[in-house]
This record gives C-alpha cells, sequence and structure tokens, in this order.
C-alpha cells in the first residue's frame, strides 16, 4: 500500500481552512476545504473522506491540487465545452439569410422555416445538424420565429384594393 500525500502547502493552519470555508459562497469549494482541515489535525484520510461525502483517492486528488495551487485551486474547473459547428462569420451569414427571407423562385419556399434551414446550412457549410439546433442559433442570434403571414409571390396588390371597394359595408 503506497504512503499518504502529505499537505506540503502550509499557507494556512486547520482553524484558517475552517474561517475561510465559513465565508465561502461555493458549497463543493466548503466541502474540499474542511476535508483538508481535517487531514492537517490528524484524521485519517478515508474518515476525513466519509464525513466530507467523498471517496478517498477524491481527497487525494484535491491535496495535490491545493499543493500545487493552494486555495484557488480548489474551485471547480468549468469544461469548455464543445466547439461551434460553424465559425461566426457563417453564423453571421445564416443570419442575414434569415433576414432577407428566401427567394420563392429560388429556395421553393415562401418563408424560412428550421427544417429548410437546415438543408440550406447543410448545402452552404457542409454541417449537418438537428433542426431544433437550427432553433437555438436562431434563439441565440435574438431571431423570433414569429414571422408575418407568408404572402403569395404573384399576388396583386391592385386587384385586392379593388375587391375591398366592391365589399359592401
Amino acid at each position: 500500500m503506497g504512503q499518504a500525500v502529505a499537505i506540503t502547502n502550509r499557507d494556512h493552519s486547520a482553524e484558517a481552512l475552517r474561517r475561510i470555508a465559513a465565508r465561502h459562497k461555493d458549497a463543493e469549494v466548503v466541502r474540499r476545504l474542511l476535508a483538508l482541515a481535517l487531514v492537517l489535525e490528524g484524521v485519517s484520510r478515508t474518515e476525513a473522506a466519509r464525513r466530507n461525502g467523498m471517496d478517498r483517492q477524491t481527497l487525494c486528488d484535491w491535496v495535490h491540487r491545493y499543493n500545487a495551487a493552494g486555495v484557488a485551486g480548489l474551485a471547480s474547473r468549468v469544461a469548455p465545452g464543445p466547439t461551434p459547428r460553424l465559425d461566426e462569420r457563417q453564423m453571421a451569414e445564416l443570419e442575414a439569410l434569415v433576414l432577407e427571407g428566401p427567394d420563392p423562385a429560388a429556395d421553393g419556399v415562401v418563408r424560412w422555416r428550421c427544417a429548410d434551414l437546415r438543408e440550406r446550412v447543410k448545402r452552404c457549410f457542409a454541417v449537418t445538424v438537428h433542426e431544433r439546433t437550427i432553433g437555438k442559433w436562431l434563439r441565440r442570434r435574438k431571431l423570433t420565429r414569429l414571422q408575418p403571414r407568408p404572402a403569395h409571390p404573384r399576388q396583386d396588390l391592385a386587384a385586392q384594393e379593388t375587391f375591398k371597394q366592391i365589399l359592401p359595408s
């Protein structure tokens, strides 16, 4: 069995770690600080880990991070997430396409639906995504799905006005 990892960072005593924990807002960091305080007081690592709801190996990992970076090393790290499927230039191009609206002759539709935009993104950028992803992208760009009722491309406005005048009031 290997030796326990020692806490070599002696910047804070057990009592100082407890004071820091009392002022800290992140519950996960508080739990880690209290476990380290117990270890500094001489409680076994297994018992200190059990009291703070973690595994002994997890406590060992936090000891390594505390030794390397102090209290700041105990903060949780946030993963960067997946890389965007479209870069900013492509997203701006998609936004301009949506704002411009479809060309009924070329696109075969009178208004954009997520399914139509999905196919357009597939053709233009060689990226295949789900329709919901298109909707998320539009919401992120502050584009709403509410649209005016589509007008037929070959409507006759003069005939409509004439018809309105003929109707009895």
